[in-house]
C-alpha cells in the first residue's frame, strides 16, 4: 500500500500546481498571438513565427544557467528570476507593438523564453521532496495544473484583444500575470541541494551522462515529443486562419490542444507506475503519429481539433514519460547538471522546430493547405528516430546487478 506524501511534499506540489495554472497561462497566450503579431509586423512572411522561435531560443539559452542558479540558490530564486524576465519581456514586446517594430517584438520574446525555461523546472521541483513511489505522480500532478492554464490563457486572449493596437492588451496581460503569480513562490519550501562533502564523488560528467543509455533515450524522446508538438502547434493559428476560419476559432483549437496536453496528467503518473515509463512514452509517440495522419486527412475544423487533441495527448505521454525516465537515472549530485543538459537539448530542438514551422507553413507549396501538409509530413523522420531509440533500449541486454 502506498504511503501518503509528507506534508512538505503536499505543500510544494500544491504551490507548483497553482503556479503552473496561473503563470503557465501566458504560454498559450503567447503562442496564440505570437505568429499573428509577427505576421502583422514582419517584412518577410517566412519570419512570421520568429517571435515564437525566439521564446524557445531564450528558453534554450537560459536552461543551463537557470539550472545552475537553482542548484546553488534554490528553486525559489530561479522561479522569481523567471517571472521577472517574463514580465520584462512582455513589456518590451508590447512596446514593439506600440512602435510597430518587429525587432523589438522579437527581442521581448527572449524574456518570455527565460520564463519558459523556469517553468520547465516546475516538474523537476515537484520531484525534489517526493518519495521514489510518489515522484511520477508529483510530476504529472504539477503538469496537470496546465489544464487550468489551457482555459485561462486563450480566454484572456479573447478578453484582452479588443485594443486599438492589435494584441497589445494580450502582452500587457502577460506582464501582469508574471507580477501577480510571483507571490506564489513565497509558500514554496524546497531546500537547496546540500553542498557536496569534501572528497565526495562529484557524479558523472555531461559526456558520461549522455553515454548512459537510459538517459540518452529519455532525452531523445523528450526532444522529439516537445519539438514535434511545437512544430505543429506554432503553425496551427496560421493554418486555421489561412484555411478560412476566424481568430476565435484558432484560439478554440489551441484551447482544445492545451487541454489535451494537461488533462491526462491526472492519471499519467499512475500509468507510469503501473506499466512503466517506456510503455507510456511509446503510447505518446503513437499519438503524435496519429495527429499527423489526422491533419493530413483534411483541413476542415474537425481535422484541426482532432489533430491538435492527439498532438496534446502525444506530448503528455511522451514528455512526462521521458521526464520520469530521466528523474530515476541520476543522483542528487548530478541533478543540476543533467536537468540543465536535458532542457538545453530539448529546447534547442524546439527552437529549430519553431523556426522550421514558420518556413514550412508560409514558404512551402504556396498555399496554407500545402504549408500545413508540409509541417505534418516533417514529423515522420523524428518519430522514426525516437521509436527506434525506444526499441533499442528495450532490446538491449540489462546489466547484471
Amino acid at each position: 500500500m502506498d504511503m501518503p506524501p509528507a506534508p512538505p511534499t503536499r505543500r510544494n506540489v500544491a504551490v507548483l500546481i497553482a503556479a503552473q495554472a496561473l503563470l503557465g497561462a501566458q504560454l498559450p497566450m503567447l503562442f496564440v498571438v505570437g505568429g499573428l503579431a509577427g505576421q502583422m509586423l514582419s517584412p518577410i512572411a517566412c519570419l512570421a513565427t520568429l517571435p515564437i522561435s525566439v521564446i524557445v531560443l531564450g528558453s534554450m539559452l537560459a536552461a543551463t544557467p537557470m539550472s545552475a542558479l537553482m542548484q546553488a540558490r534554490g528553486r525559489r530564486a530561479g522561479f522569481w528570476t523567471g517571472t521577472a524576465a517574463g514580465a520584462t519581456g512582455a513589456l518590451v514586446s508590447a512596446a514593439g507593438l506600440y512602435a510597430g517594430s518587429f525587432p523589438l517584438l522579437a527581442i521581448g520574446a527572449l524574456g518570455s523564453g527565460v520564463f519558459m525555461s523556469s517553468l520547465g523546472f516546475y516538474r523537476f521541483a515537484a520531484a525534489d521532496t517526493a518519495s521514489e513511489a510518489f515522484r511520477p505522480k508529483a510530476i504529472s500532478y504539477v503538469l496537470a495544473g496546465g489544464l487550468a492554464a489551457a482555459v485561462i490563457g486563450p480566454q484572456l486572449v479573447k478578453a484582452t484583444s479588443g485594443t486599438a493596437i492589435p494584441f497589445l492588451g494580450v502582452y500587457l496581460a502577460v506582464a501582469a500575470l508574471n507580477i501577480v503569480g510571483s507571490a506564489l513562490f513565497l509558500a514554496l519550501r524546497i531546500p537547496p541541494p546540500p553542498a557536496p562533502a569534501a572528497g565526495s564523488a562529484p557524479g558523472r560528467t555531461r559526456r558520461q551522462l549522455l553515454a548512459t543509455p537510459r538517459i540518452a533515450v529519455a532525452i531523445a524522446c523528450a526532444m522529439v515529443s516537445y519539438a514535434l508538438m511545437n512544430l505543429v502547434m506554432t503553425s496551427t493559428p496560421l493554418a486555421v486562419v489561412g484555411c478560412g476560419f476566424s481568430q476565435g476559432r484558432a484560439a478554440d483549437v489551441v484551447t482544445a490542444h492545451v487541454l489535451a496536453m494537461y488533462a491526462p496528467s491526472f492519471f499519467t503518473g499512475h500509468l507510469i507506475a503501473r506499466f512503466g515509463a517506456h510503455a507510456v512514452v511509446s503510447a505518446g509517440l503513437a499519438c503524435l503519429a496519429a495527429a499527423g495522419l489526422t491533419a493530413l486527412a483534411g483541413v476542415e475544423l474537425a481535422n484541426f481539433f482532432g489533430a491538435l487533441v492527439l498532438l496534446g495527448l502525444g506530448w503528455n505521454f511522451g514528455f512526462i514519460g521521458a521526464t520520469s525516465m530521466l528523474a530515476a537515472a541520476h543522483t542528487a549530485a548530478e541533478r543540476g547538471r543533467v536537468q540543465g543538459l536535458n532542457d538545453l537539448m530539448v529546447f534547442g530542438c524546439v527552437t529549430l522546430a519553431s523556426l522550421a514551422s514558420g518556413g514550412l507553413m508560409n514558404c512551402a507549396g504556396g498555399s496554407p493547405q500545402a504549408g500545413w501538409a508540409a509541417v505534418n509530413l516533417a514529423m515522420v523522420p523524428f518519430l522514426a528516430l525516437a521509436g527506434g531509440a525506444l526499441l533499442w533500449l528495450a532490446l538491449r541486454p540489462r546489466p547484471a546487478r
